[in-house]
């Protein structure tokens, strides 16, 4: 069938009676729709904007500002601080709270002193009370050396040395002491000469000397009994230089340190005897 034949006649209406207006230019429709499709497009437009509008005057919560450090503050750093509940932040609220101080603090410990010296036990010594009774004062005593029996403690042009003791009557009383009471610590030994001068260590070298008065002087001429068997033989130790002890060297009787040897032992003994004077 030709391609005429199916199309109707431009000047005559259809079977159903409908005839294509031709007085209307072509396109008209489809303007319509882009007119109707910008008014919509327009409304919402609006709308859009009347709900922003009526949202921004409504109250909003406060937001948090940012808080600048001070100037000290490394790299300049800045902080939020978050807006409490109640309006302003108290001060030292994010502050942690320190703990409780006790009341009564624990007592700092106060420097121990400094340990004193102790004096090394000579051998074989025999355990003596810590507070001897107080010695009697003698009339007169000599104290003899141990390894020379022949010779005695005896005062020589102020120094004391140990000599042989002849029959005079010189030499016998510059040979003989009064034992009394230490000066320092009265369990302890002081010894004096006939004409009242006290024997004490000075440059640790015994010697007899007048006494001054002063706390080293009665120190220096204190020395403590050390009881080295039962055969009465003894040694004297200073009271304020512990660990030395009277001993005779080249026949001078001087303060020297304890050593643990048998010549020493020897040196260091000595027996009281009666007065030769």
């Amino acid at each position: 069938m030709s391609e005429e034949k199916s199309r109707p006649p431009q000047d005559r209406p259809w079977e159903s009676g409908w005839a294509p207006d031709t007085t209307r230019a072509p396109g008209t429709r489809r303007l319509w729709l882009a007119g109707a499709l910008a008014l919509a497009t327009v409304t919402a437009c609006v709308t859009a904007i009347t709900v922003m509008n009526r949202e921004s005057a409504e109250p909003t919560p406060q937001a948090a500002e940012p808080t600048t450090l001070s100037s000290s503050a490394p790299g300049g750093l800045i902080s939020f601080a978050t807006p409490s509940e109640g309006g302003s932040a108290k001060p030292g609220a994010g502050r942690a709270h320190p703990s409780p101080t006790p009341a009564s603090s624990a007592p700092s410990a106060s420097p121990s002193p400094e340990p004193r010296t102790t004096a090394p036990e000579p051998p074989k010594a025999s355990t003596a009370p810590s507070k001897r009774p107080k010695p009697p004062s003698s009339p007169g005593i000599s104290i003899r050396a141990v390894n020379f029996p022949d010779r005695y403690w005896r005062v020589r042009d102020g120094y004391v040395r140990l000599d042989q003791i002849g029959s005079g009557s010189e030499q016998r009383e510059d040979a003989t002491f009064r034992r009394v009471a230490g000066l320092s610590d009265s369990s302890c030994y002081s010894f004096t000469t006939a004409d009242g001068r006290y024997l004490r260590h000075r440059s640790f070298v015994l010697v007899a000397n007048r006494d001054d008065g002063s706390s080293l002087f009665r120190k220096d001429a204190t020395f403590c009994p050390r009881v080295w068997s039962p055969s009465g033989t003894l040694s004297l130790e200073s009271v304020n230089y512990p660990g030395r002890f009277l001993r005779h060297r080249d026949f001078q009787v001087r303060l020297d340190p304890y050593e643990h040897s048998h010549q020493y032992h020897s040196d260091a003994s000595f027996q009281i005897v009666p007065g030769l004077g």
